[in-house]
């Protein structure tokens, strides 16, 4: 049965019509002028409920036609709001009705055949173990163990973007921004938001397995973020703790340290968001451990995170966290919410349109994404109501 609506417009059977229209008081309250509030409960209404692709032409044919997709056009593209608030908004809708317990930060490929489209360059996904050509973004998705939902973006713009002002200036790509890398892109979003988003900090969670694990976790150290961070089996570093096994044998792979201290592991139940939650159980431990510094600079004191699917077989997850204090258990249950967006992100986010911007301009692509998160979280509440 399709689900009461306002304005001739319904949301379908993805998302609450009650949740829909309090998210567009809460949020969209915020734009200043009556049309463009009109227009954002439009293109959220659309995007939850046009089949396909989530173009601003498809979402415009699902509600009235050229007109529509004029003025929808322009809202997306060249309209000026700011959806700095927004992004803020949602995210502090979403602590008061979801009790995000992490920050977790996920990366996606937008594939595009063009060579308009902002930040569009020859990227590696490493989910796919290849080099494809489009866009790459990383979001920050507030997370729970019942749902999850993306409140924060950033575009990972190539060297080919940053220092062709001509493409700059035709994209719409502000001043100041530069060369990132995809790992510099994380820290980034989710150290804005600690320092510049009135809502509660989280612990992080990230994968820095391919990435400059000395370098990333040092930035969100200073920007007072706690982490837990995936690393892989061959990062080097050393046992901390004088009474452990390895203590004086120097700089070692994670995956050593945890093959010799794998006597302290103790089973973790966790719950299994690719298993509709069920509760499993796994093995841990975690082990104190110093990690090399940038050059000259002292090790850090971290722990070292294991967990064991297979108790005869090496560790087949590996961690790091600055989160010292807190007991085996605790630790592995945050690390698997990443689990949860996972599968949130392959559930809802074609159906919210997260990859499905057609355009140029990296302000279109933004609000575009703003929107999206909004159908996004109104889907995942939608689910768990």
């Amino acid at each position: 049965m399709t689900a009461p609506h306002q304005g001739g417009i319904p949301v379908g059977a993805d998302a609450s019509n009650d949740i829909v229209a309090e998210l567009c008081t809460v949020l969209f309250s915020l734009l200043s002028r009556r049309d463009r509030r009109l227009r954002a409960e439009q293109y959220l209404r659309g995007l939850l409920t046009t089949p396909g692709r989530k173009s601003i032409r498809n979402i415009a044919a699902q509600l009235g036609g050229s007109a529509v997709e004029q003025s929808l056009h322009h809202f997306i593209s060249s309209s000026v709001w700011d959806w700095q608030p927004l992004r803020i908004a949602l995210a502090n809708y979403l602590e008061h009705t979801a009790a995000p317990q992490a920050w977790v930060i996920r990366p996606i490929h937008i594939p595009k055949t063009g060579k308009h489209s902002v930040g569009v360059d020859e990227h590696f996904a490493p989910h796919l173990g290849q080099v494809f050509r489009g866009q790459q973004a990383l979001g920050v998705w507030l997370a729970s163990p019942e749902l999850s939902a993306p409140v924060n973006w950033r575009m990972v713009l190539p060297g080919p973007w940053i220092n062709d002002q001509e493409r700059r200036e035709q994209a719409e790509v502000p001043e100041g921004l530069g060369v990132e890398s995809a790992d510099k892109c994380a820290v980034a979003a989710v150290v804005q938001m600690a320092q510049r988003w009135s809502i509660p900090l989280r612990p992080v969670l990230l994968d820095l397995r391919r990435g400059g694990i000395s370098d990333a976790t040092g930035r969100l150290a200073a920007g007072g973020v706690p982490f837990v961070a995936r690393t892989s089996p061959w990062c080097q570093m050393a046992v901390a703790d004088p009474s452990l096994p390895g203590y004086r044998a120097g700089s070692l792979p994670a995956q050593r340290i945890l093959e010799v201290i794998k006597g302290l592991r103790v089973p973790v139940a966790w719950r299994d968001a690719a298993r509709g939650n069920t509760l499993r159980t796994t093995l841990a431990a975690a082990v104190p451990v110093a990690l090399p510094g940038p050059s000259g600079a002292r090790p850090r004191r971290l722990l070292l995170l294991g967990e064991w699917t297979n108790p005869v077989q090496p560790s087949s997850h590996l961690w790091v966290t600055d989160m010292t204090h807190l007991p085996v258990g605790p630790l592995l249950r945050m690390a698997k919410l990443s689990g949860r967006v996972e599968e949130d992100f392959a559930r809802i986010g074609n159906r919210a349109g997260l990859r499905d911007f057609v355009g140029r301009s990296f302000s279109g692509w933004h609000r575009h994404m703003t929107l999206a998160s909004v159908a996004h979280t109104a889907i995942s509440l939608g689910a768990c109501a």
